[in-house]
């Protein structure tokens, strides 16, 4: 089993760059980078709840557990309705 990042998609839904997030969540740039391009072989917890408040989302959505890797991811991002 592999535990993928969908950051990138999140942070296409947001036209949000690596800077924003950096400048956002205070996260270092390697860290964003690190995860968006899905080499990440550790992550802090303080990291994954700025990026789930960031993007309002909650860590099922901002990871996923696939069987195998060559697992084709779909995700579905919800619309924050208030």
């Amino acid at each position: 089993m592999q535990l993928v990042s969908n950051l990138s998609l999140l942070m296409g839904k947001f036209r949000f760059n690596i800077q924003d997030v950096h400048e956002k969540t205070g996260l270092a740039r390697r860290t964003i980078s690190t995860l968006y391009n899905d080499k990440a072989t550790r992550i802090d917890f303080s990291t994954i709840e700025k990026l789930c408040q960031l993007f309002g989302c909650g860590i099922e959505q901002l990871f996923v557990l696939c069987n195998d890797e060559t697992q084709q991811v779909h995700i579905t991002i919800k619309e924050n309705t208030q």
